[in-house]
């Protein structure tokens, strides 16, 4: 049987410079680089470059290195800011002498931020597509995820066939900035409802119901959601909080849909009220907190 062809083997993109090599980052680079892309990994934290080098990544010590003679530019990064720092700021990828003509931000971006951004790029002669991610470390890792394009029509086709070696869904979402307002929106739905079924367990706890049968019940009745399926039992009842996202991504990924929703004028009565709880646990649990451990905080709150 004829094998698929390899990524480089089918797209203008032979090489690529991947820029946040965390959980996500490192399976996502691995993922193009098995593809047949030239990939050269970088990240601000030494130990985050030293950890990657260990995968077997191609790994540079300074981010216009990175860059050069490389075709695209993929982030994933925390925030737009720390996205267009790296960009733009000193020393950034974009002072490469011969740098990349696209770059593509897989980070959970705010949409406004990311226009601007787009079109400070674009006075460089560099194009710019958002394209946020969901399906957490487990779907980086089995190059699952589903991705949210956004941008303009040929540049994210150019990019496609790298969505493609990271991605089990693609969806083409409109302009740019409409595949973080996709994501941010996502995160919403995902961590109201996180909220509305830890609430219940702590609830049918205390009235002396067993957790682990409400989950089992809720995964076969209308309740099941995300969260009842693939975290309960897994992270929140075995308390070992071991999601792979964080609970201030989630925060900052609610808040910047709660702002977009203010933004657009669009009457919202759950989401501010979802971004403020997600706040509050954020700033109250430690850094680093996986946002499974939200529950800590729910329990903590109602005296449970």
């Amino acid at each position: 049987m004829a094998r698929e062809p390899l990524v480089a083997e089918t797209s203008s993109i032979r090489s690529v410079c991947f820029v946040g090599l965390g959980q996500m980052g490192i399976p996502m680079a691995g993922h193009l680089s098995h593809a047949g892309l030239a990939v050269t990994g970088y990240d601000l934290s030494p130990a985050a470059r030293e950890g990657a080098a260990g995968t077997g990544l191609s790994v540079a010590e300074d981010a216009a290195t990175a860059a050069t003679g490389t075709d695209a530019v993929i982030t994933m990064l925390p925030t737009g800011a720390i996205v267009r720092e790296a960009l733009l700021g000193a020393g950034g990828i974009l002072s490469a002498p011969d740098g990349p003509g696209l770059v593509i931000d897989m980070s959970s971006s705010a949409p406004g931020d990311t226009v601007s951004l787009g079109e400070d790029l674009a006075a460089r002669g560099v194009a710019l597509v958002d394209a946020p991610v969901s399906g957490g470390r487990k779907k980086a890792v089995e190059g699952t995820l589903t991705i949210m394009v956004g941008g303009d029509a040929a540049a994210a086709d150019r990019a496609r066939p790298l969505f493609e070696a990271m991605g089990g869904r693609i969806f083409a979402c409109g302009p740019l900035g409409a595949g973080h307002a996709m994501k941010a929106l996502n995160n919403y739905v995902s961590g109201a409802g996180a909220v509305a079924a830890m609430e219940a367990v702590l609830i049918g706890r205390d009235f002396g119901l067993d957790p682990g049968t409400m989950v089992d019940i809720l995964n076969v009745s209308t309740g099941r959601n995300n969260t009842t399926e693939a975290k309960m039992k897994q992270f929140v009842l075995s308390r070992s909080w071991g999601s792979g996202f964080g609970l201030g991504l989630m925060a900052k990924d609610i808040g910047i849909a709660a702002e977009l929703a203010e933004e657009r004028g669009v009457p919202a009565r759950l989401l501010p009220r979802t971004a403020e709880l997600w706040a509050r646990a954020a700033e109250a649990l430690e850094d680093g907190a996986d946002h499974t451990e939200i529950f800590r905080y729910l329990e903590a709150r109602d005296g449970a």
